[in-house]
């Protein structure tokens, strides 16, 4: 028989758990009431502000950049309403959301409206900074001879001319556009790193990291891990492309400057090799046979195609980018497209952003119609984007005979390596620039980015040089602490195409695996990453979708060992 005691105990534990499924049930009921009122609110605006900056991007007109600007206030009031964020607040510490799918929408939701929870006019003077800085790079043309030069014009001299004074001149004219925004890219960061230190973090890098769900020492150490992956064959890679540089302008190897190689960061894998891949674009539409391949894996892109603006034009943005509009569909890409092969690899990147956002389930929350991560969706652009001097994609898709594609086979591997290394040394300068300029943006900024290139790139500054030429990469203004996730995109592209050379084409060598018209390749990424969204945190979804989470073992199996 039980005792007295026992039973009132009872008793307790059945008030207990009455009460706290019933304030499991009020939180629940609160929070989807929050989420209805939210999307109403912010779906209609986001769209707005998506059909904004697409025209702002082909006009450059400042009445469009402002009319971005007014959008974004009004989105800023939103998720600056601390009654808003008080209500996730006291949901989350209730810990009473058990439903993984609103478990998951409070998370994202929390996220997204702590970093507005400063002083909202702060906060909208840094949007006003920003879109100033955009709208001059917008507009921005280098001046050269007189005339001015698109950023097409420009990669194509550096990439083609001789003349070790007309390099020079052409590069320094494009770095004329750091001065004038060096000083408003200084007060931006500034301001940032006020709003930032407000709400707790150290820095707004800092914060941009963890807010993103990404441990900032966790990035630290696996760029650590990088750097000495890729070192050694950087050095050696470096030697051969002083050499061919060293005969190509007829000067020894020290008075190699920057504008010798071939790009305005040294980003790009200079064209080094005998075999010139833009041959083979020359007299092929880069478009149509985008839109061919990917159709033929089963990702169409008609639609999102016929909404793009893919061509140079006066004032139009120069640089190229894919954006969801609405989150219903409404896809487009930006491109300035010329018959080479850099824009063959970057209409398949942008189209790899594209079908991602496509394939996204409609039925998900409007919170988590969105890729897993911001690097995840930069992995399937690069996955894609990698096979531009495939000799085998070249074979299946520009119909270049079979004993051409063999006599190209290594070089396009060599060309893709180059590019591998070349890249990876870049994003070193740039994720260590922009952490270190959070840190502390009184330094000499113009000492610590050349430091970092010197470094890193093994680049030498022109001498006696004291420029910002720091501020001339739009995206330490307008896209901050982004670029690291470049980076993550291209470990795990590697890690989904040994996947799918393992698991779903039985291929044993990645390089020479042909992936055309192979509709089991789309309906992967259609059911194992895009279909999910966000619905899992970004590492639980690769490993989902791979079998591990992420890695640079196959980067370094790919492109090091």
């Amino acid at each position: 028989m039980k005792s007295k005691i026992q039973i009132l105990s009872l008793i307790s534990l059945f008030f207990i758990a009455a009460c706290s499924n019933k304030n499991s049930e009020e939180m629940k009921e609160k929070l989807i009431s929050f989420i209805e009122r939210h999307d109403s609110l912010v779906a209609p605006l986001n769209k707005e502000i998506g059909l904004a900056y697409w025209e702002s991007s082909i006009s450059g007109k400042e009445e469009d950049f402002m009319k971005i600007l007014e959008l974004q206030n009004q989105l800023t009031i939103i998720y600056s309403n601390p009654n808003n964020f008080a209500v996730l607040k006291e949901i989350k510490d209730s810990k009473a959301i058990k439903d993984e799918i609103l478990l998951r929408q409070l998370n994202v939701l929390y996220n997204e409206y702590l970093q507005y929870q400063g002083d909202s006019a702060l906060i909208m003077e840094i949007n006003e900074i920003q879109n100033n800085i955009e709208q001059k790079f917008t507009n921005f043309r280098t001046t050269y001879n007189g005339k001015e030069l698109t950023d097409n014009d420009i990669e194509s001299i550096l990439r083609t001319s001789t003349n070790s004074q007309e390099l020079e001149e052409v590069w320094l004219g494009h770095k004329s556009i750091g001065p004038i925004v060096a000083d408003d890219i200084i007060g931006l960061v500034k301001k940032r790193n006020e709003l930032a230190q407000s709400l707790g973090f150290k820095n707004y890098h800092n914060m941009s990291l963890l807010l993103s769900e990404q441990k900032p020492e966790d990035i630290d150490k696996l760029f650590d891990e990088l750097d000495e992956l890729t070192k050694e064959t950087f050095v050696k890679l470096k030697d051969n492309m002083d050499g061919y540089f060293a005969e190509r302008y007829q000067l020894e190897t020290q008075y190699l400057m920057p504008w010798h190689y071939q790009n305005r960061y040294f980003q790009e894998a200079p064209k080094i090799y005998e075999v010139d891949f833009d041959q083979f674009y020359a007299d092929v539409d880069i478009v149509e046979i985008s839109r061919i391949f990917f159709e033929d894996i089963g990702l169409l892109v008609d639609d999102i195609l016929e909404n793009s603006d893919l061509y140079e034009k006066p004032g139009k943005n120069q640089h190229a980018y894919c954006i969801h509009i609405d989150k219903e569909g409404d896809i487009r890409i930006l491109c300035n497209v010329r018959p080479t092969e850099m824009w063959m690899n970057t209409m398949l990147h942008e189209l790899g952003h594209a079908v991602y956002d496509k394939y996204i389930d409609s039925k998900l929350p409007y919170s988590l119609r969105s890729p897993a991560h911001i690097f995840t969706t930069e992995a399937i652009a690069m996955f894609f984007g990698r096979y531009a001097t495939n000799a085998q994609w070249m074979e299946d898709n520009l119909g270049i005979s079979n004993e051409e594609a063999q006599r190209i086979e290594e070089t396009g591997f060599k060309q893709l390596q180059l590019q591998q290394i070349v890249f990876s040394r870049w994003s070193q300068v740039m994720y260590r620039f922009e952490k270190a300029m959070y840190e502390n943006p009184d330094q000499d900024l113009n000492a610590l980015w050349w430091n970092l290139v010197e470094k890193y790139q093994m680049i030498k500054k022109p001498e006696g040089r004291n420029e910002p030429d720091w501020a001339t990469k739009i995206h330490v203004a307008t896209v901050p602490c982004y670029y690291h996730n470049y980076h993550l995109g291209e470990l795990l592209a590697s890690q989904f195409t040994y996947y799918i050379a393992e698991n779903i084409l039985n291929e044993k060598d990645v390089n020479k695996m042909s992936i055309s018209d192979k509709a089991e390749i789309g309906s992967y990424f259609r059911e194992k990453v895009f279909s999910l969204g966000a619905k899992l945190e970004w590492n639980e979804m690769i490993k989902k979708a791979t079998g591990e989470k992420l890695t640079a073992k196959y980067y370094a199996k790919q492109f090091v060992e």
